[in-house]
């Protein structure tokens, strides 16, 4: 009896392929990194200006590298709302949520939103949000975790949140 076996490495020059949701979420770190003081909490006024800034450039930045625009798509029905990003090929909705770490945040705003565009007849499977640090720890409270566990079971919409990285934090 012969036995046929196969091996394959990855080595250096190898590389898997981002998905595009994925390649998001770099681009927001590294336009985090480049920004000492994006983590700092600035309140109204200044910090709103600091998320519009970031968000300008992380949509420019994704329409570069994606070559497509994924950003401020209005597909939850006939209104005015819209998610940060949607990957139609990839299922997926992104909603960048800095502020998902404190106690009054768009966490369930956002999730009835990806539930309006599965509705719509949105092809959503995901909902990832990107945070500042803290909110995974915020959201392991049972009601968030009652209300990710829900939207999974009666919509099949995994939730899942990413927190950016404060590379200058000590």
């Amino acid at each position: 009896m012969s036995l046929n076996v196969s091996v394959s490495l990855v080595t250096e020059t190898d590389t898997i392929p981002m998905t595009k949701a994925e390649k998001i979420l770099s681009l927001a770190q590294a336009i985090a990194d480049k920004r000492p003081n994006f983590f700092e909490k600035k309140g109204a006024g200044k910090g709103d200006k600091d998320t519009n800034s970031f968000m300008a450039e992380l949509r420019l930045r994704t329409q570069q590298a994606l070559g497509g625009d994924f950003s401020e798509k209005q597909i939850c029905g006939n209104n005015n709302l819209s998610v940060d990003f949607f990957i139609p090929d990839e299922n997926s909705i992104i909603e960048i949520a800095l502020s998902l770490r404190n106690p009054n945040s768009e966490f369930e705003r956002d999730i009835l939103k990806a539930i309006m565009a599965k509705e719509q007849g949105e092809p959503v499977l995901n909902l990832v949000f990107l945070s500042k640090p803290g909110a995974i720890k915020r959201h392991q409270q049972p009601s968030s975790i009652a209300m990710k566990n829900w939207v999974l079971k009666n919509y099949g919409i995994e939730v899942e949140i990413r927190e950016l990285r404060d590379k200058y934090s000590h």
